[in-house]
């Protein structure tokens, strides 16, 4: 191996750190948002289970999911609300 190879084995080694610390914060928030996604929908289902004995139910979809993910417990109630009232 000469230097050159080595020189150019460094030089990608830093590119791809370069790009990957350029990345890394998009793909944070974009992995965020899915687990708290996740947890919203794991929300809804509680909501609907405990709602299900009195005949109260809010569809569990993406969008609910999403809405609850991003607000958090605020976006549940706000589900709750609108449920409510329509």
């Amino acid at each position: 191996m000469d230097i050159s190879t080595i020189f150019i084995i460094l030089g990608c080694i830093v590119g791809l750190w370069i790009v990957g610390k350029i990345f890394s914060i998009p793909l944070k928030a974009v992995f965020k948002l899915v687990a708290n996604s996740v947890l919203g929908g794991i929300l809804i289902f509680v909501i609907n289970l405990i709602g299900g004995t009195f005949g109260f139910h809010i569809g569990l979809n993406v969008g609910t999911s999403i809405l609850v993910g991003v607000l958090g417990i605020p976006g549940a109630i706000l589900l709750i609300v609108l449920k409510i009232f329509m």
